[in-house]
């Protein structure tokens, strides 16, 4: 369904009355239009604090981008700055500076305690009023969990408060600010995050905090396809959500099995057509169900590469109110589902190695929400199981959850015009989502670079002003 009132407020007219009233002005999002489309453009400003240790794979990565490239100088905390490689180029940040910027990152692993932040404020304070629209700003720290001084661990965590913060600033640009926590030895392991969160993909991704640790393989990836060769089950796939997913992961290259209840036949045999994938229906509750799906990927496939848990309901009544069924279909669909599916594809070993798990989560599963206990317990548990999984899965197989926000659906299409709007303005970007965002998300977990984000809960939900 179409933001009428986001098409209004960008006209002169919606603008100065917008303006005149104190209402919101959201910013119509920049999203990919083509896949070999670059993932920045424009001037792109680096900065780090001393003893920076992601300076040099940033400056890498950047230098193979289409941007223009800046270091900052002239401030003696940013004096590792320099080392973001020959193409770029200084910029005193005492100077007048007449650039907008595309971009602004900051490597801030070098943080050793509180007086070091001052390097934030050095940095951003003069570029931020620089930034253009659909801009990022992207951090680079180091994961507090793994410091060994607590000063540190301050200095670090830190980071945290100060991108959620700034992603609130920036918003009314249609702007975002993210934040990386490496690990310690994880340089190599950056690129392909890097490259989401400044690129186009991630337009309605912002205040997230992502963890990216070590891991033996980085493989280089065909930017275009990156998924050429994999197998995903897709499941929940014949409408919103799940069809964006499929028709996503089949635009990067991948083969997609979609997978929805009966009902839904002629839908997903519709997405499944277009992509020149596979259909396979069932209820996902059955006891049968997992060796169903794991019998239909062994005969045609032999095994599978991406497995994305989709499918979910709402039941919604207040608990006093909620007859029991209602409880245990919402449960059983949103979670216990994903567990014994994952089950026996593992017994079976029919997921491949260096595999991708992808559950989705929901906002209500982080800050809960009014008649829908059944639905954020689910959600919640979600959380849970992909944070104990990414201890335990081996040869390299990674699991990931994603959190949508208010997305722009058939269900968010037929909610009550007032709690429609009140949902589509409660973040900082002022507006929904679409399906291809959560998709672009979930795509970015599924490269074969991506093997250092592993247990990750990213919230796409152009940072919710409710819930952490």
């Amino acid at each position: 369904m179409s933001d009428l009132y986001l098409r209004i407020v960008n006209t002169p007219v919606g603008k100065t009355a917008a303006q005149s009233l104190g209402l919101p002005a959201p910013v119509p999002l920049k999203r990919l239009k083509r896949t070999d489309q670059p993932f920045i453009e424009g001037d792109v400003l680096v900065g780090a604090a001393g003893g920076g240790k992601a300076i040099a794979a940033i400056g890498s990565t950047l230098s193979a981008s289409a941007a223009t490239l800046h270091h900052a100088s002239g401030n003696e905390r940013l004096k590792d700055s320099s080392k973001a490689g020959n193409k770029a180029r200084p910029m005193d940040l005492n100077s007048e500076i007449d650039q907008k910027f595309s971009a602004l990152v900051f490597d801030a692993t070098g943080l050793k305690g509180p007086d070091d932040l001052r390097a934030l404020y050095d940095f951003f304070h003069p570029t931020i009023k620089k930034l253009g629209g659909n801009a990022r700003a992207l951090v680079i720290g180091q994961n507090p969990a793994t410091c060994r001084k607590a000063p540190q661990a301050a200095a670090q965590q830190a980071l945290e408060g100060f991108v959620r913060s700034i992603g609130k600033e920036i918003g009314k640009k249609g702007s975002t600010a993210n934040l990386l926590w490496m690990a310690p030895g994880a340089e190599q392991q950056l690129e392909s995050s890097v490259r989401f969160f400044l690129s186009a993909r991630s337009a309605y991704v912002s205040g997230q905090v992502v963890r990216v640790g070590k891991s033996d393989s980085a493989p280089a990836t065909n930017p275009v396809a990156p998924l050429t060769g994999k197998v995903a089950l897709v499941t929940g796939a014949s409408r919103g959500i799940g069809a964006a997913i499929a028709e996503t992961l089949a635009r990067d290259g991948a083969t997609v099995i979609g997978l929805d209840i009966p009902p839904a036949m002629e839908d997903l045999q519709r997405v499944t057509s277009a992509i020149n994938g596979k259909a396979l229906t069932c209820d996902i509750t059955d006891e049968k169900a997992p060796t169903l799906i794991a019998d239909f990927i062994d005969e045609h496939y032999g095994g599978v590469d991406l497995v994305i848990h989709n499918a979910g309901i709402t039941r919604d009544k207040t608990l006093g109110n909620m007859p029991e069924h209602f409880w245990d279909m919402t449960i059983a669909v949103n979670l216990t589902a994903e567990e014994l599916i994952d089950e026996e594809l593992a017994k079976r070993e029919l997921m491949k190695e260096n595999g991708r798990i992808v559950c989705i989560s929901s906002i209500s599963g982080i800050a809960g929400n009014f008649g829908q206990t059944n639905y954020s317990t689910a959600k919640s548990g979600v959380i849970g199981y992909v944070e104990a999984m990414a201890r335990q899965l081996k040869k390299g197989v990674t699991i990931n959850a994603v959190a949508p926000g208010f997305i722009e659906t058939q269900m968010t299409a037929a909610m009550p015009v007032t709690i429609r709007e009140a949902g589509r303005r409660m973040n900082s970007l002022s507006q929904g989502g679409q399906p291809v965002d959560v998709a672009e998300t979930i795509a970015w977990y599924c490269s074969p670079a991506s093997s250092g984000v592993n247990g990750n809960v990213v919230r796409v939900c152009g940072q919710s002003l409710i819930g952490k």
